[in-house]
């Protein structure tokens, strides 16, 4: 129950942010929910008048279709043929007392009489307001169908009743389609209708966005809730539910968290009698909880094929995200004028930036701040499952990012910024990074997801990286003829991350390291550097160090001596320019036992090696370029 306990905390410390709108990054628009309210796609805005006369009416773009809506246990539940109104906004075999009369098909009983007996209830009541009352005074006049019809928004046959879905005979008698049959997915009476009231003398606050019209249905719906019970969450004896709510991800989502529907099937039956045996759960503790949930998805969740990753802090929702690079977490990329911060990336230098950067997040959390980590995901349309769920202390957690920061780091050049540059930046990179470098770009979305659960033990609880995990990106990046360059180099950098993360190397050259495979690396990286200047810029084919790479992985020193004897028309080309070069291959050869010079396959401490040996060189050339041009 921790889950749920930090998730209503959590909404009690938002409470201001109540029915406050704010916009994804798509422009579609969400909020806090109040207790006892839900969120629904509208079709049809309805503007009734403050004397409850119909004042107008439109068809809604779908942009603006995310309504919210007040909703009892029963409404928010409801399915198939069972009858349970929203309280106010509803679909338009409810809120339409003329539906029967232009067609409009019901099985049994007919659910405008129980919605506006509810709505009754409530105009009535002493928590209603004017707004309740002008909506129901004109739904009560039982002309809705009729007054949307004469406003062009609903269309009816020759006959006077509802025309259906749109097919050829529709299109025959109305011509151009009318806008309603885009907007809903199946016929006119499938419209869901949201009502507004209409002020010629000021401007009013819309119905589904006003907060006084919140609070009037919360008081109003409290007195209808009863059944007190201990609540397993909070330990208080409040009035309990059996019904939760559904809707968690997005507005379409039927997965519930909690559900106890076992009258005819056996979810618990044999251990329990009663579904509240297994738990009790407070309505209050349940809407507060799951609105909040929404709410945080909504804002700062990353879903990925229907799994949602999301972190937030009880007190202060913006947490640091483990599955993100430390290029997004703490912005250290370094460009060309800031390399003397970091000259040798080591590991200590740049533990001293994540410290600094994390430290600023330890002032940002009071001193009782707790980091919660979850991950939702549904295996069926109606079952959403907790798969992963961590509370840590804030302290823990921001020590745990900074050692996965600091240990699972290699310097990456795959990140782009505002100005579409790419950057250059040392750290660890994003678990989703790390799917496509084990998987390749095109990875299926299960997969990736996949792979980002199996991570987060590993950055959040310390565990090592699996090794298949390992295994998968060090082939990638042993075969580059395989992938376009950039894809390459790309996986290259992660995965020499993974196994830095294992090995505790830094990405500066490490000249007095005699390991048998790293020293091949750095053979490789030279033969591949050397063909390369002989080859000059304007060559774009890849070097025989590079074709061969994935055959010298699996059998190195047959696999080099074929790289080796292709070296030499390159180094006859450069001359004395090859003389270095041609010297460090000599040097690097003579480290290596002779009874290691073998055709056992590398290890993952090639790639360091080989990344490590080539970035040397390249800063060399750097320099030396830097000088002649300061000299001329």
């Amino acid at each position: 129950m921790s889950w749920l306990l930090n998730l209503y905390e959590t909404y009690q410390s938002n409470l201001d942010r109540v029915g406050e709108i704010g916009k994804k990054y798509n422009g579609q628009e969400y909020t806090l929910l109040p207790i006892s309210h839900t969120t629904q796609n509208a079709h049809i805005e309805v503007s009734i008048t403050e004397d409850g006369e119909f004042h107008s009416a439109a068809v809604i773009d779908k942009s603006d279709a995310s309504t919210l809506i007040p909703c009892t246990e029963d409404s928010a539940n409801r399915a198939g043929s069972k009858i349970a109104p929203y309280p106010l906004h509803d679909k338009l075999s409810y809120v339409a007392g003329d539906f029967v009369a232009y067609g409009g098909s019901i099985k049994k009983e007919e659910p405008f009489s129980y919605y506006i007996k509810q709505l009754e209830k409530w105009a009535k009541s002493p928590f209603s307001n004017a707004k309740v009352k002008s909506i129901y005074n004109y739904l009560s006049k039982k002309r809705l169908i009729k007054d949307l019809v004469e406003s062009g928004i609903l269309h009816v046959d020759a006959d006077g009743q509802l025309i259906g879905t749109w097919d050829k005979k529709a299109e025959a008698f109305l011509g151009e389609k009318p806008p309603i049959f885009s907007a809903v997915t199946g016929g006119q009476e499938s419209a869901f209708i949201r009502f507004n009231v209409y002020s010629p003398n000021q401007i009013l606050t819309k119905v589904w966005k006003d907060p006084d019209m919140y609070e009037s249905f919360i008081r109003f719906y409290k007195g209808f809730l009863s059944g007190d019970d201990y609540c397993y969450v909070t330990g208080e004896l409040k009035p309990a539910t059996d019904k939760h709510a559904n809707k968690i991800r997005n507005a379409a989502d039927k997965a519930k968290l909690i559900s106890a529907n076992d009258t005819s099937g056996f979810t618990f039956r044999g251990r329990f009698n009663k579904a509240n045996e297994v738990a009790s759960i407070s309505y209050e503790v349940s809407q507060k909880a799951h609105n909040a949930l929404k709410w945080l998805i909504n804002r700062q969740g990353k879903t990925i094929d229907q799994r949602v990753f999301l972190v937030w802090g009880n007190d202060v929702l913006d947490i640091p995200d483990p599955a993100e690079d430390s290029l997004s977490i703490f912005g250290m990329s370094l460009t060309p004028s800031e390399k003397k911060e970091i000259k040798s990336y080591t590991h200590e230098e740049f533990a001293n930036e994540v410290l600094k950067a994390i430290d600023g997040y330890r002032n940002n959390l009071s001193s009782n701040a707790n980091v919660n980590i979850l991950i939702l995901d549904s295996a069926t349309t109606g079952r959403l499952a907790v798969l992963y769920y961590r509370n840590l202390d804030k302290e823990m957690y921001l020590n745990r990012l900074q050692n996965w920061h600091t240990t699972c780091a290699w310097v990456h050049r795959y990140r782009k910024n505002e100005a579409n540059e790419f950057v250059q930046f040392y750290g660890a990179p994003a678990t989703k990074d790390i799917a496509f470098a084990a998987y390749g770009p095109k990875a299926n979305e299960k997969v990736v997801k996949g792979l980002m659960e199996r991570m987060l033990p590993c950055i959040i609880d310390e565990k090592k990286i699996p090794f298949d995990i390992v295994k998968s990106a060090f082939h990638r990046a042993s075969n580059p003829v395989s992938m376009e360059k950039w894809e390459w180099e790309k996986t290259l950098s992660i995965t020499c991350a993974l196994i830095n993360k294992q090995e505790g190397y830094d990405v500066a050259l490490d000249t007095e390291n005699n390991d048998r495979d790293y020293l091949f690396g750095r053979l490789l990286a030279i033969a591949d550097v050397l063909e390369r200047r002989a080859l000059g810029a304007d060559e774009s084919r890849s070097s025989n160090a590079i074709r061969y790479m994935n055959s010298f992985s699996k059998h190195p020193a047959r696999a080099w001596k074929t790289i080796q004897e292709s070296l030499q028309p390159y180094q006859a080309r450069l001359g004395t320019k090859g003389l270095y070069l041609s010297k460090l291959i000599d040097e690097v050869a003579s480290k290596i036992d002779f009874t290691d010079f073998n055709n056992k396959p590398l290890s993952g401490k090639y790639l360091l090696g080989f990344y490590s040996q080539r970035h040397e060189l390249y800063q060399k050339k750097e320099s030396n370029d830097a000088k002649e041009a300061a000299s001329n």
